[in-house]
């Protein structure tokens, strides 16, 4: 019956996009879900659906039974919310998972990190690479970061095979955070270029961090490696967001704020944000203006090397086609 792939955040960003992989290649794959998930695009792939809250480590055991590997895409994404459920939603959520996969015996253990485990390093010459040392600079409510780095160290402590990816800036159908924001900020006149534009970004395709997922849980010379999943900053901020405001048909954005005055500001808005304890995360924070506002230069040797990984979708190719699948949805986001 071939090997058995169990996925974890399957409904999300890169999950759906790993069971859409290992589908069309013809695997058996089963996710992990919530009662409360849309489902609808996994039932079309037909994966095997099982219910169970990561939560609640008593509900995974069945889940993973009879896999030969499991790839834990599932996270809290973002950069807003308590430490609590950060705690929660992602040190316990993999501490649990590592627990049902050891106690079944897992043969291979995929973990979804994130670049963000290296902090907020200063500009400098030369890319970061996996040995560089993690949770450098942390600011206040680094919740995510501080998250992300206690996960990594769990899944490092797990006595079967492992390998850990860490996906920079993703974006590509089904993308329900990050690039949604930026389009709503720019539809709404409210997005601004942050310092002088020309800062590369390291937005990479989904599907081709998908790939580099496949690569990393099949390959042996992975085992209890880390990987930086990334582009090579192929694409400038300025020339970031004409791509959006070209193929949206809206005005160019001209507008600009220095980078300081957006993180005092995004810091600002945060610290209300926890002090009326609002649900939802602000218009900017500091995290946001980073992203977009900074070069931040992610070596991909490793992966060049080791897994024959390297990103195949130009940006401008690869958001023409974000936008495509996200035009239905525009008109209910005014």
């Amino acid at each position: 019956m071939g090997r058995l792939h169990v996925v974890t955040g399957a409904t999300g960003l890169l999950g759906s996009h790993v069971a859409e992989q290992l589908r069309q290649r013809g695997e058996r794959v089963r996710a992990i879900t919530r009662g409360s998930s849309n489902t609808e695009f996994l039932r079309s792939l037909g994966v095997e659906l099982v219910e169970a809250d990561l939560e609640q480590a008593g509900s995974l055991l069945r889940a993973v039974d009879g896999a030969d590997i499991v790839y834990h895409c599932a996270a809290r994404v973002g950069d807003w919310g308590t430490w609590p459920l950060f705690q929660r939603a992602v040190i316990e959520a993999t501490g649990n998972l590592l627990v049902a996969c050891q106690t079944a015996g897992i043969g291979r253990f995929l973990h979804v990190s994130s670049i963000n485990v290296y902090g907020h390093l200063p500009p400098r010459q030369g890319r970061i690479a996996e040995d560089e040392p993690l949770g450098q600079n942390l600011w206040m409510w680094d919740y995510y970061c501080r998250a992300k780095i206690a996960a990594e160290g769990l899944v490092q402590a797990y006595p079967q095979p492992w390998t850990i990816v860490r996906p920079s800036w993703m974006y590509g159908a089904r993308d329900r955070t990050s690039l949604p924001r930026v389009v709503t900020a720019i539809r709404r006149g409210r997005a601004r270029i942050v310092g002088d534009g020309n800062n590369r970004l390291n937005i990479v395709y989904t599907p081709d961090v998908a790939d580099g997922v496949l690569r990393a849980a099949s390959e042996p010379k992975a085992v209890r490696r880390a990987y930086n999943l990334s582009s090579e900053g192929d694409v400038t901020q300025r020339e970031f967001l004409n791509v959006l405001t070209r193929e949206l048909g809206l005005p160019r954005v001209n507008r600009r704020v220095s980078y300081f005055q957006a993180f005092a500001f995004g810091l600002i808005v945060e610290a209300l944000g926890r002090a009326l304890r609002w649900d939802r995360p602000p218009p900017i924070t500091r995290y946001a203006v980073a992203l977009i506002g900074r070069t931040t230069s992610f070596s991909i040797e490793r992966a060049k090397t080791e897994l024959g990984w390297s990103p195949r979708t130009h940006p401008f190719e690869g958001l023409r086609a974000t936008l495509e699948w996200f035009k239905p949805y525009l008109g209910r986001s005014r």
